[in-house]
């Protein structure tokens, strides 16, 4: 039986190429014209003022924890339905975490739980865009002005997903993309920082750059460059950037193949979802999400824990998703949460990812919902 994998990497075709060019080029260590290429076309497309390129969607989230400038003891604001990598960021600036309960039909951060939980002492709201789906921004940002925060987008999963018409990632103060293998566009390990207030430039340009001024000194503003404050080396590889401008300049075909994709499902697993026998992905009115995961929900932990062995039989990865935060022995030590768990740990005990890539043949789309079929017909 061929197996079906849960993720197949994005590979459009003049990947080798380009990574053949840098190479040529003798300059391969980061900041170079595909590094540019890359940076240019997520500012533009995203109209976001200032985009830096980092060697991890992780490495861009600690770059944004630090240019909020966190203090020992400082709170941060997130949901607990999110991978360590949100959390960690904001440990290693120095904050203690405060874990949200979730919206039962997105899976995104409760908005209307954030203002309860903000003390004297909270600096950022952190919102990650779970599967693509934009959280409800606008009231986000309007709590973070009333209380003078900042706001934090993981949008590890959210490329090319908008809310009202603004992209994922260009709403908030900072934003954060992931270019892992496993989103829809990748460079294998890669991030990207989205900034939205120029007068967050320079120090970010100076921590990415180990703490020199390096990159006025590479722009010809300054005659040479020096230690000017502290940082590290948050720069991906030119071989990386040069991988990932393949994917972007094909991006809108990418997006349209998955979405085509995730609609098949949708299409298919509807009467499923008719019969109460299993949830589908929500997506709001004003949200345009980026197809990234399609995932299903079932109706008890035991039909999610049963259909996934059902799936490993059949030779098909489909996965659970997170374990919350809150409840793993480091989110206990480094945070609390807020509030009930309503949803949180109930929502992620029924839910199943389908596989997602591009490129996903019919056949295997058919095969993966012919299993989730099988499995209901079993029991009824």
């Amino acid at each position: 039986m061929r197996n079906i994998p849960f993720n197949v990497p994005p590979y459009y075709g003049n990947e080798g190429q380009y990574v053949l060019q840098a190479i040529a080029s003798h300059k391969i260590c980061g900041d170079g014209q595909f590094t540019e290429k890359c940076t240019s076309w997520i500012s533009e497309r995203f109209d976001c003022q200032k985009t830096l390129l980092t060697c991890s969607g992780t490495a861009a989230l600690e770059m944004a924890a630090l240019l909020c400038e966190i203090n020992p003891d400082d709170e941060v604001i997130m949901p607990s339905y999110t991978f360590s990598s949100t959390a960690n960021a904001f440990v290693l600036a120095g904050a203690k975490l405060v874990f949200c309960d979730i919206r039962p039909d997105t899976m995104n951060i409760d908005e209307t739980l954030i203002e309860t939980a903000i003390t004297e002492r909270t600096k950022v709201i952190c919102v990650v865009h779970y599967a693509g789906v934009v959280c409800e921004m606008d009231t986000i940002m309007e709590i973070a002005k009333k209380h003078q925060l900042y706001v934090v987008e993981d949008a590890a999963q959210a490329m090319m997903s908008k809310y009202k018409g603004r992209a994922a990632a260009a709403i908030g103060d900072f934003g954060c993309f992931s270019f892992h293998e496993t989103k829809n566009y990748s460079m294998g390990e890669g991030g990207a920082l989205l900034i939205r207030r120029e007068i967050n430039n320079e120090k970010a340009e100076i921590m990415r750059e180990k703490g020199t001024n390096r990159s006025q000194f590479r722009r010809g503003e300054i005659d040479k460059y020096s230690w000017v404050d502290w940082g590290s080396s948050y720069l991906p590889s030119e071989l990386n950037a040069a991988y990932l401008w393949s994917q972007l300049e094909a991006a809108d075909e990418i997006n349209i193949n998955r979405r085509r994709s995730y609609y098949r499902y949708q299409e298919l697993l509807t009467p499923l979802a008719a019969d109460g026998l299993i949830r589908l992905p929500f997506v709001p009115k004003e949200c345009e999400h980026n197809s990234h995961i399609f995932y299903i929900r079932t109706r008890t932990h035991n039909e999610q824990t049963e259909l996934l062995k059902l799936f490993k039989a059949k030779s098909i990865g489909a996965v659970f998703h997170y374990v919350p935060l809150h409840s793993s022995k480091a989110g206990q030590r480094f945070g609390r949460f807020h509030g009930v768990d309503r949803y949180t740990t109930n929502e992620s005990d029924k839910l199943i990812r389908l596989p997602m890539y591009y490129a996903l043949s019919e056949d295997d789309i058919l095969r993966v919902v012919e299993v989730v079929f099988q499995f209901f017909s079993e029991r009824s």
